[in-house]
């Protein structure tokens, strides 16, 4: 199968089978742009339909349907290019970044940046529809200064990263030669929980019981509306490297929760002397880590921690509440 972009003859096996008038409905707007993979295979051509900037980063993918304005804020996606194998997507644009919650937070937002590298999709919907859009998934990404690039085959380049694990990559916009090889930026080779973690101590749900320190690792604004929300405990948010031993800020607490985040964990020794003078008290207090916490918790304990092939970051996974077998 061929398709011819410039004639607009889409052709198999040689023999033209549509014209122009027919293809009216494939918008090749945008930018050409290719995606450079560090295995040395053939960049892969695409569209731009975000910002006209290069871009280099670990590529990874995420199967959820829909939430990509969460996803493009999840700070655990920091300075990498998210590949999104729904295949069609900016179909409802992106909500309003001013409208806040209860607790002074975007509502409908994980942070309050975008933290990709940059975005590959399938398909991108030129058009958006939905009662709460307020502006549409390109000029959210060209205002932040996030290429964008579709006509990919998300769901093959999927394939190829779990067969051989997450790899490097470089968004290329109007390139000027297939053959000039990008240079690859390794994001894990800089501190990423530096990078996303609060600089100040704040408190969520003051005056609620239990009290609950949360070591912000990149943690995501629904973790802390759920705690305070749902478990109406206090939550006192501290950076990364908060002194939990010398705790400048006198902050009382009953327990610890550790965050989700970017990077390699043991980048952070900090948190972990902290973890570590947490799990010697007596009596003993409630330590409760989540992917990247859970590990910063693991070497806390004494174990060591390798990165895998590949993760998946869906929200089409199913699980058991085992509160309710639900």
């Amino acid at each position: 199968i061929e398709l011819n972009v410039k004639r607009r003859v889409f052709q198999m096996n040689g023999n033209p089978v549509a014209n122009e008038e027919a293809l009216h409905c494939l918008d090749f707007s945008g930018e050409p742009a290719l995606l450079y993979l560090a295995d040395g295979s053939r960049p892969i051509e695409a569209r731009s339909f975000g910002a006209s900037t290069n871009v280099s980063g670990e590529v990874v993918f995420n199967t959820g349907m829909v939430g990509y304005p969460e996803a493009l804020t999840d700070p655990s996606y920091r300075g990498q290019i998210l590949v999104l194998t729904y295949p069609l997507i900016g179909n409802y644009g992106v909500p309003d970044e001013s409208i806040l919650d209860g607790h002074g937070l975007p509502q409908y937002f994980e942070s309050n940046h975008i933290h990709i590298a940059g975005l590959v999709v399938s398909s991108y919907s030129w058009e958006h529809s939905h009662w709460a859009a307020q502006k549409s998934l390109s000029k959210w990404l060209t205002d932040n200064g996030i290429p964008g690039i579709y006509g990919v085959d998300t769901r093959a380049l999927t394939m190829n990263l779990r067969e051989h694990g997450s790899l490097l990559g470089s968004i290329e916009i109007n390139p000027s030669s297939y053959d000039i090889v990008p240079e690859f930026d390794d994001p894990n080779k800089r501190n990423l929980v530096a990078e996303v973690s609060t600089k100040q101590v704040v408190v969520y749900g003051k005056g609620n019981t239990p009290k609950i320190l949360a070591y912000d690792c990149g943690m995501k604004f629904n973790i802390i509306r759920y705690l305070v929300e749902t478990h109406k405990v206090e939550l006192t948010v501290v950076p990364f490297d908060y002194d939990l031993k010398v705790n400048p800020n006198n902050i009382e607490w009953d327990g610890l929760f550790l965050s989700n985040g970017p990077g390699d964990p043991t980048m952070c020794p900090d948190t972990i002397a902290s973890i570590q003078y947490a799990l010697e008290l007596e009596p003993a207090r409630p330590i409760f880590g989540i992917c990247l916490g859970n590990q910063l918790l693991a070497l806390a304990a004494g174990a060591k921690t390798y990165k895998l092939k590949y993760g998946n970051r869906g929200m089409n996974q199913p699980a058991i509440d085992l509160r309710t077998g639900r």
